[in-house]
């Protein structure tokens, strides 16, 4: 039977007894730990030793990374260490990964990112400085990237069991979902067809079938580009410019004369919030047919720079002076 493949990373001398309890606990779950100091690794030799390592996580499962105080032996292939070249390998290959850091590391770590620029810094807890920045250049990955500091194996093992467990709990949900999966793929495959079938009848009969009109004027996509444009809560409808004037009307928005407008294949209507800025609503004037009626667009016709909304500073109003009074005259 298959088991998943544990492959443990870390530098080896100072944290080989931790690696020794972690092979331990993984063989007690039923796992395959993957340790080079064991002979798990198969070395050839066409290629430098730590080649083999990396070819070997890419058979692996889940990469255990154990980040401690020693940089350890530089990679000949990398500006990093093997270790941490190990743990740049998994997560490029997609791996489960989990990183820990020695809990007095990860706290002088806090430290180092205070004090980066400043040079002469010297660390208590790490030969290496890169060690740090290596630390900061894996919290930045945008996934596969959960840090636990840890004292002891114990730590480690607690971690990964709850981990692991969880891991297991929810492969089991999935499982129990799967016929719900289906059911939801079979339903897009058949949204996929209907709306195949709706473009070819629209292409087919756009100017011929007044239920397809109706159909498509419903769902036409500046509705909801002007929801979006106004931060408008409810539905927006209406069926040519006349229409749409009144509905800006009511929101307080003045329609400008076409000598007002910036580019003249937009119409513009204007809204005074009271605000320091003014809002001008800009609609292309091909959405509407040259009787005032709206257009019906597919949402793969439709272009969003026909709609939008355009926010300008207001100009400062010049101070003005109040008028003299007869209180004002001293005789």
């Amino acid at each position: 039977m298959a088991r998943p493949r544990v492959f443990i990373s870390s530098t080896f001398y100072d944290l080989r007894q931790v690696r020794t309890d972690l092979e331990r606990f993984v063989s007690q779950l039923g796992y395959d730990p993957v340790l080079h100091e064991r002979g798990r690794v198969p070395y050839g030799s066409k290629k430098e030793l730590e080649e083999y390592c990396y070819r070997e996580i890419d058979l692996c499962d889940i990469l255990v990374s154990i980040i401690g105080g020693r940089y350890g032996t530089g990679s000949q292939q990398s500006p990093y260490s093997i270790s941490q070249t190990e743990l740049k390998r998994a997560v490029e290959r997609g791996k489960s990964v989990f990183i820990f850091v020695e809990r007095s590391v990860y706290a002088e770590y806090q430290t180092y990112l205070k004090n980066k620029k400043t040079k002469g810094v010297v660390y208590n807890f790490v030969d290496n400085v890169v060690i740090y920045e290596f630390i900061e250049e894996v919290e930045a990955l945008p996934r596969n990237n959960p840090i636990a500091p840890f004292e002891t194996a114990q730590d480690i093992a607690e971690f990964l069991q709850e981990q692991w467990a969880g891991l297991f709990q929810r492969f089991l949900q999935e499982q129990s979902r799967t016929k719900e999966i289906e059911i939801v793929d079979s339903m897009a495959n058949t949204a996929k067809t209907l709306d195949q079938l709706v473009k070819f009848l629209t292409e087919e009969r756009r100017n011929k079938d007044q239920a397809i009109q109706g159909i498509l004027l419903t769902n036409h996509p500046i509705f909801q580009q002007i929801r979006t444009v106004l931060s408008v809560p409810y539905r927006v409808f209406f069926t040519s410019r006349k229409e749409l004037n009144e509905w800006l009307r009511v929101r307080s928005f003045i329609a400008l004369p076409p000598e007002a407008w910036d580019d003249k294949e937009y119409e513009e209507w204007t809204n005074d919030t009271g605000k320091e800025e003014d809002a001008f609503l800009k609609v292309a004037r091909s959405v509407f047919d040259s009787k005032g009626r709206l257009r019906v667009y597919t949402s793969e016709e439709w272009k969003e720079r026909w709609v939008h909304l355009q926010k300008v500073p207001k100009a400062p109003q010049p101070a003005t002076t109040s008028p003299i009074t007869d209180e004002d005259i001293p005789f």
